[in-house]
């Protein structure tokens, strides 16, 4: 028996191979992955719309009922609303951040684009991600698309990972180490 992480990946990946494959054929690409922006932003901006993807307290549906008003109400295209009412009838709903991410990552992918998840203690300007890309592109070879998130914790600095790569740049981390390097003095 496979473990829940192992079944999340392999439903989301069959979704979004599924979702990419008939967007790249159909060349609504582009606009399937607008839609899944939009509907990224909606879950992340509505605890209500993460909880009822989540929740097996919905009926399939309620769920699909409510998810096709709501891509509707966003305009999203035929594409992305129909897998939308596939996932809700399979109760797979949950794993929908998972297909948004998977989709993403592919059309980058066919784009020869990476991404690089960027985290820094506070909002990059334009001209910082720019450079930062650019920096980024001549080290991996690749356009560089920047993924920024923010988390005041890390103090300053950034944390940038790359594929299996992470670069920690962080006033935090640096902070545990000389704390660490301390301990060992003493």
């Amino acid at each position: 028996m496979s473990d829940a992480g192992s079944l999340t990946s392999g439903v989301a990946g069959r979704y979004a191979a599924a979702l990419f494959d008939i967007a790249q054929e159909s060349k609504a690409l582009p606009a399937v992955e607008g839609d899944l922006d939009a509907l990224d932003a909606a879950l992340n901006g509505s605890p209500d719309l993460r909880d009822l993807i989540n929740s097996p307290i919905y009926s399939r549906e309620e769920q699909a009922d409510v998810m096709l008003a709501v891509a509707k109400k966003m305009g999203l295209g035929d594409l992305v609303t129909n897998t939308i009412g596939v996932m809700a009838q399979k109760r797979r709903l949950f794993v929908l951040p998972a297909v948004i991410a998977a989709v993403k990552a592919l059309a980058a992918e066919a784009r020869g684009e990476v991404t690089a998840e960027v985290t820094s203690a506070k909002k990059m300007t334009k001209a910082q991600e720019d450079k930062l890309a650019k920096a980024l592109k001549a080290s991996v070879g690749k356009d560089v698309t920047i993924n920024a998130q923010i988390d005041e914790s890390i103090i300053g600095g950034l944390i940038v990972k790359v594929g299996s790569t992470m670069i920690d740049t962080s006033i935090a981390s640096k902070l545990s180490k000389l704390q660490n390097v301390m301990k060992e003095v003493g």
